[in-house]
């Protein structure tokens, strides 16, 4: 059989071949693959490998919690009065012990609760501060780095018992911080002045802790970022509000919302350095702790209660309002807020593209 004559300026269509393909669509192994779904057994063995952890916070949270909750509806041992007589259990009083909180002890619960909130406030802040410096210095590349990240990761090692104890030497009336000023302050005694001690005492302990996060925040950001922005002519302080703030929001946040949580909590640190029963430093841990010394393990509980609903409040507020990505839903469809702007936002995106 004869082959059939192909014009000139033309190609053989032969199936298989590229050319026999239609213009514009693409070869069937490119088409995009669907993903596989997720099969019974796969969702058997996720919830096989999460329910250590389910277990161990229902162990260490959850039941705590409900038996605080049931503990503060009972009364303290002693004299009913229905009765008249010495009762050997608890007796069931409802919301009694929140009610005599918020009226009989009113007044020693508000300024717990306003002392609480001030360490909180005043303490984070200068923390975020002064983290955030200790992290731009353990950043930079110099000679004995190594010794200066471990001279300022040291205070946040040392247990913070021991951490008031060497405060309160400090503080003592013929202490270094005396010394130092050239007059006598009474740092340990009940007043303005003990806020200031312990206020001292907890930034010196815990600001390299939001330092230590910051860093690991600023050690995945690429040097050709800063490079593009030095080539647009941005100073330092642009390239620090313009690069370095929103890439670190992240893990600052999530450094910020942990120290408000275990500040709302402080008990040792005032209890150690300026004493049990003190009206400037005392905070609603402080109080539980007070209550159940005693045996009243219901307003004990009562309290207990109350901080852990103050905590929960706070931590829903600050990943709704701030948000704080704790569960690393960096993929979502919301869009960072704080992004680099103008020309050297284009040329930062330009250089991480």
């Amino acid at each position: 059989m004869a082959d059939t004559a192909i014009p000139p300026g033309t190609t053989a269509h032969r199936p298989g071949t590229a050319a026999a393909r239609r213009p514009g669509r693409p070869p069937a192994s490119a088409s995009p693959r669907r993903r596989p779904r997720a099969t019974a057994g796969a969702g058997r063995l996720a919830a096989l490998l999460v329910s250590p952890t389910l277990l161990v916070l229902t162990i260490v949270v959850l039941y705590p919690t409900l038996m605080a909750l049931d503990e503060s509806l009972y009364g303290v041992k002693g004299l009913d009065p229905k009765t008249g007589f010495i009762s050997d259990t608890e007796p069931f009083v409802g919301l009694k012990n929140y009610t005599d909180i918020l009226t009989q002890a009113g007044d020693r619960f508000w300024n717990a609760f306003w002392n609480t909130t001030c360490f909180t406030v005043v303490t984070v802040s200068l923390e975020t501060v002064i983290g955030v410096a200790m992290a731009l210095i353990m950043h930079r590349a110099f000679r004995g780095r190594g010794l200066v990240r471990a001279s300022i990761l040291v205070p946040w090692a040392i247990p913070t018992a021991i951490s008031g104890l060497l405060w309160k030497w400090i503080f003592n009336a013929d202490g270094i911080a005396n010394v130092l000023l050239g007059h006598q302050v009474l740092w340990t005694a009940d007043g303005f002045s003990a806020k200031v001690a312990v206020v001292i005492a907890d930034v010196w302990k815990t600001a390299p802790f939001i330092g230590l996060l910051v860093l690991a925040g600023l050690q995945v950001i690429p040097r050709e970022v800063y490079e593009a922005a030095r080539l647009d002519g941005a100073s330092a302080l642009q390239q620090f509000r313009r690069i370095t703030l929103p890439l670190v929001k992240p893990a600052l946040l999530v450094a910020v919302l942990f120290r408000c949580l275990d500040a709302l909590r402080m008990f040792d640190l005032p209890y150690i350095l300026i004493g049990a029963q003190k009206g400037s430093v005392e905070t609603l841990s402080m109080l539980a702790q007070n209550e159940a010394s005693n045996v009243r393990f219901g307003p004990a509980s009562a309290y207990a209660v109350l901080l852990f609903l103050y905590v929960f409040l706070i931590a829903l507020a600050f990943v709704r309002l701030l948000g704080a990505d704790i569960v690393g839903d960096a993929g979502g469809t919301k869009k960072s807020r704080s992004r680099p702007a103008g020309m050297l936002g284009r040329r930062a995106r330009e250089v991480t593209a």
